[in-house]
């Protein structure tokens, strides 16, 4: 529990990675500092009648040294990623789960839509073949839920478990809700990220329908390029990204190697509209706000923010307004920010898992990852976005901020560990 001296104090131990540029967090952190583009035709169906036809695919994604036969043909894929980023992640910290310590470990991994190309599927076979011959595991395999539960029982984890369902924003809420946890003592460690596969012919062709896309079919690997004024939508991308947490004194008591500490979580709601953030983002830079109070930070000491840079024309002129807002425009304009989904896509609720690897990366290892595709400067978006090109920079406190439909909002801080 909480002492007089404040809650307790949490680290970063472990990472998993598997993303459209990398399937291990050190082929994610090269492909980062390269800028590579991860973004290409749509290869997992059918795309060609479809107004958007490209994507950020997981290529060569071969978990079989993770997961049985059986595992790997009945699993969804964004469960798949789950459990492999979250073995990852845990052979990294070097944690050991026993049944002395088994019900004090947890899980909390969100996820925008789970299952929905399964559900897409077996929706066909109940039309073409009726209600008898739709799978038994459309339901356990397509709830969001599932990549926490089967990480659980893949890691024989006991603790506290749970599923964050908060759009883009899920993989966030997860990692800060699993600091929570740990703050307040109802664990020691705590399994925790994002996982999304959402390249399926519903959901492309829904995002598109909204306009939410961008269509750039003629020239895929200059399509997600996030604060530039000739933005037309986002990319649509797939992975997972996972991270292990401890209470301070457990990973040191283990003589654990500690990669950075979580030391701040803001949330707040738009309460405005179900896509659409509020002009000015006022709501999103509470969020921001509130996380460098609970990191007792000043907007001075933050050397980098990883944004949500989704590519839109709302989310980034609002979210450079919200951070203007919540550091000060001065403060804000002597800040790199930089958007990792012009390389990665968009990966829904797995964005900010893979993005929080980025930004404990960025701590690590000292450098800022760039915003590929930025050539033309919007007056709306004015801030330093590290176009193009990786920057060397010691970052000792760094920013990471997901927003979701429904106007979720969430801001993690975390500190490099010396």
């Amino acid at each position: 529990m909480p002492t007089s001296a404040g809650p307790r104090r949490v680290v970063v131990t472990g990472l998993g990675a598997v993303t459209p540029i990398g399937n291990d967090v050190e082929s994610y952190r090269q492909a980062l500092c390269a800028g590579v583009n991860g973004v290409g035709p749509i290869t997992h169906f059918d795309a060609s009648h479809h107004g958007c036809r490209f994507a950020a695919e997981v290529k060569d994604f071969d978990p079989s040294g993770h997961l049985d036969r059986k595992e790997t043909r009945r699993w969804e894929r964004f469960c798949q990623f789950g459990v492999v980023t979250a073995k990852q992640a845990l052979a990294q910290s070097g944690l050991k789960i026993t049944e002395d310590n088994a019900d004090r470990v947890g899980v909390l991994i969100g996820s925008g839509i789970g299952g929905v190309l399964l559900m897409e599927t077996q929706a066909l076979v109940m039309d073409k073949r009726g209600p008898d011959r739709v799978s038994p595991f459309t339901v356990p395999m397509m709830i969001p839920n599932m990549a926490a539960g089967l990480t659980a029982i893949a890691l024989g984890t006991q603790g506290p478990s749970n599923a964050v369902c908060t759009a883009c924003a899920a993989g966030s809420n997860a990692i800060g809700d699993a600091f929570r946890v740990i703050q307040y003592g109802d664990a020691d460690a705590m399994v925790c990220g994002g996982t999304e596969s959402p390249i399926s012919p519903l959901s492309v062709a829904g995002f598109a329908s909204a306009r939410a896309l961008s269509c750039r079919n003629e020239d895929p690997a200059h399509a997600s390029r996030p604060f530039d004024a000739e933005r037309d939508g986002f990319v649509i991308g797939e992975g997972s990204g996972m991270l292990i947490l401890e209470e301070l004194s457990h990973a040191q008591a283990r003589d654990a190697r500690i990669l950075a500490e979580v030391i701040g979580y803001g949330s707040t709601c738009d309460a405005h509209h179900v896509t659409a953030p509020p002009a000015g983002g006022g709501p999103a830079a509470k969020a921001m706000a509130r996380c460098l109070a609970d990191g007792r930070l000043e907007p001075s000491q933050v050397d980098y923010v990883n944004a949500h840079g989704t590519s839109t024309e709302a989310n980034d002129k609002t979210e450079t307004a919200a951070i203007k807002m919540a550091l000060g425009d001065d403060t804000a304009h002597s800040i790199p920010v930089s958007s990792t989904k012009s390389m990665t896509g968009h990966l829904l609720g797995g964005s900010g898992g893979i993005e929080a690897v980025a930004t404990v990366l960025a701590l690590t290892h000292g450098f800022v990852p760039p915003t590929i595709n930025h050539v033309t400067p919007d007056p709306d978006c004015d801030l330093d976005y590290v176009p193009n090109e990786a920057r060397e920079l010691a970052v000792n406190v760094a920013l990471s901020n997901s927003f979701g439909f429904g106007g979720h909002n969430v801001c993690l801080a975390f500190r490099r560990w010396s």
